[in-house]
């Protein structure tokens, strides 16, 4: 299982009963998603202007991109509503790999 670094002191998020940890601040931006038992549920990134949601970690299938205001991270006004879409496509390919 993957863990973080105990000296990155930024405050995890929760968005529809999963953990997003910030793994990196800017240049890019990025997050681990955990499920609910703390299981690796995806990755997510955002870098010149592209932000990305890979299923289930780095390098999987990507699930959800869109083009942002923001180059290595996100404006305030675009960070909630971005991660929000994204949480929702890694969910539905998430849940859908725990029923087959």
């Amino acid at each position: 299982m993957k863990t973080r670094d105990p000296n990155f002191d930024e405050p995890d998020l929760c968005i529809n009963g999963y953990t997003l940890q910030m793994t990196s601040r800017a240049c890019p931006e990025q997050y681990d998603v955990f499920d609910a038992h703390g299981e690796m549920a995806g990755y997510l990134r955002l870098r010149h202007g592209y932000f990305r949601a890979d299923y289930p970690d780095c390098g999987g299938e990507t699930v959800y991109t869109s083009n942002t205001k923001g180059d290595g991270l996100f404006d305030d006004d675009e960070r909630m509503p971005e991660l929000t879409k994204a949480v929702a496509a890694l969910d539905a390919i998430h849940r859908k790999g725990k029923q087959e």
